[in-house]
């Protein structure tokens, strides 16, 4: 019951860090942000795990107590049927929020997600305790072991998620294939298009990119080549593209 509470008030603060790195992320580019504010929502996502991280070893530590001191844990009927109504809010709201990120695609309202899916797992799982802790005094505590447990996996795959996006990942091969798939149809005389490299912030991409055309191509035709292929990928990616062209070898 205990570690439940300590989940279930990091909610608010989950809440808030949402909101606030959605305002922020929509800002537009200024001079101290040239590619905007897009990343907020990965330092938010990095909150809220260590939100989440710092509930379960407190889930942990919690439970650990209980189990040395013996202590069974006994709820009446209204306590067990609020358990049971919060599992089916917070499985609710953690379905609504993972649909909401599939349409805006916002990373931040995926980690909201799974944030209320321990809260209703946590929750479910101290219900099944509150029943059998009359027989078993030990119950509790061992589910509340396995709640910290879940809890703790969950923060570690949110984190582990949004560090790969703030260091730099690799970009995935579907991505390129459109990228040249673009190219293609955009400015064909460009070949071989080759050296993608593609910064993310968010919904935002900085694109870099060589591209090799025949040697005797003047100048203002590779421009407006290249200046074709840049409006593209702007109007279909939302991307702010570098182009190096190279002669055919």
């Amino acid at each position: 019951m205990t570690a439940n509470a300590w989940h279930t008030l990091s909610d608010t603060l989950t809440y808030v860090v949402v909101i606030f790195s959605f305002w922020i992320s929509s800002r537009p580019e200024d001079k101290e942000h040239p590619f905007g504010h897009g990343r907020a929502e990965i330092i938010a996502i990095i909150i809220i795990a260590t939100l989440l991280a710092v509930v379960g070893i407190n889930f942990l530590k919690d439970s650990i107590r209980q189990l040395i001191a013996q202590r069974s844990t006994s709820f009446s009927t209204v306590g067990l049927v609020v358990f049971a109504i919060s599992v089916v809010i917070k499985e609710g709201l953690a379905r609504f929020s993972i649909w909401a990120r599939k349409k805006t695609d916002s990373k931040s309202l995926l980690a909201d997600g799974w944030h209320h899916r321990s809260d209703a797992l946590a929750s479910l799982i101290i219900e099944i305790g509150a029943v059998l802790g009359k027989y078993f005094w030990w119950v509790d505590g061992v589910l509340g072991i396995g709640v910290s447990a879940l809890i703790l996996y969950a923060a570690y795959d949110i984190a582990h998620d949004a560090s790969d996006s703030l260091m730099g990942e690799k970009t995935g091969d579907d991505l390129i294939k459109r990228i040249k798939k673009i190219a293609t149809e955009a400015s064909p005389e460009l070949k071989d298009i080759h050296h993608i490299h593609i910064h993310r912030y968010e919904e935002h991409l900085e694109i870099t990119l060589h591209a090799r055309l025949d040697k005797k191509t003047d100048i203002e035709d590779a421009h407006e080549l290249s200046t074709k292929l840049e409006q593209k990928l702007k109007n279909e990616l939302k991307a702010d593209t570098t182009i190096h062209i190279e002669p055919v070898k």
